[in-house]
């Protein structure tokens, strides 16, 4: 009888929530809209022509375009409609600064990487920068408090780059990802000025509750500090001191002083020449 009225307990809040989602599925935004948005928004800024003329972005034709798909964007999100301009005004007006931050960040990869020949490049080829352009985006919409489309941008440069930042992350000037593949950077990161970090690094919680929502459960990276493939640094108290280095494949949970090396020491051992490493004896 117990088990019998779990069930049904279950059940009506299963139905609950299908008609909640029904009754309010218009707050949902179209996610190919949203993704359409993002991408058209990279390219107008990133065309072969870009140019910032007395700090306003020459949007063209594109920039009417991308305003009204905002627009609607917001009004899906059931935000009244003198806000979703409100919020679009505000967002465009921060295009510009979106933009030198960006530069900056280009400039930072082409200058430590010597595979990359010019800015252009980095522009149109360096998935790196494409996640960390539309995590700039994303953060500005996240400051504004629009809900869910932020984690549409950021899981969208996720899927077509394998870099997973976070939209509320916190991250300075000059930061630059080489190799960008299987990087996780998350909610509470905060990272500072000329930072650079390689594939595979992961700057996570020690671990997951959802208790833990409001409190910083992310490290710390001071600024000038790089990060190398496979690197994991873990928890909200643990702090990169500046201008220090983290080897590959490392694991950090404490906090590292300013100027700090860190590696992990392997031990290598060669095997012996010889077909038969031991003497073998046989009897017959």
């Amino acid at each position: 009888m117990i088990r019998s009225n779990e069930i049904k307990k279950q059940m009506l809040d299963f139905l609950t929530t299908v008609f909640k989602y029904n009754k309010n599925k218009n707050i949902y935004p179209d996610k190919k809209k949203s993704e359409y948005f993002v991408k058209k928004l990279f390219h107008t800024l990133f065309t072969p022509n870009h140019e910032i003329l007395n700090d306003i972005i020459i949007f063209k034709k594109n920039y009417e375009e991308l305003k009204k798909i905002l627009y609607e964007i917001l009004i899906e999100l059931n935000i009244n409609k003198k806000n979703s301009d409100h919020f679009a005004q505000v967002f465009f007006k921060e295009i510009p600064n979106i933009y030198k931050m960006l530069v900056i960040d280009a400039n930072a990869i082409l200058k430590s990487d010597p595979a990359a020949t010019v800015i252009e490049e980095v522009f149109f080829s360096y998935p790196g920068f494409f996640a960390i352009a539309l995590y700039r985006i994303a953060h500005q919409l996240w400051i504004q408090k629009i809900p869910l489309l932020p984690r549409l941008i950021t899981e969208y440069a996720h899927s077509k780059t394998g870099v997973d930042i976070h939209a509320s992350a916190k991250i300075g000037k000059a930061f630059a990802i080489d190799h960008g593949t299987g990087i996780v950077i998350g909610s509470s990161t905060k990272i500072g000025d000329k930072v650079k970090i390689y594939q595979g690094v992961t700057l996570g919680a020690i671990y997951v509750d959802k208790k833990l929502a409001n409190i910083k459960r992310h490290p710390t990276i001071e600024n000038q500090v790089t990060i190398y493939a496979g690197a994991t640094v873990l928890g909200g108290d643990t702090i990169i001191g500046h201008d220090s280095v983290l080897g590959g494949n490392v694991w950090v949970t404490k906090s590292i002083p300013p100027f700090s090396i860190v590696y992990q020491k392997n031990e290598i051992k060669m095997r012996n020449n010889s077909p038969f490493p031991d003497p073998i004896n046989f009897m017959i």
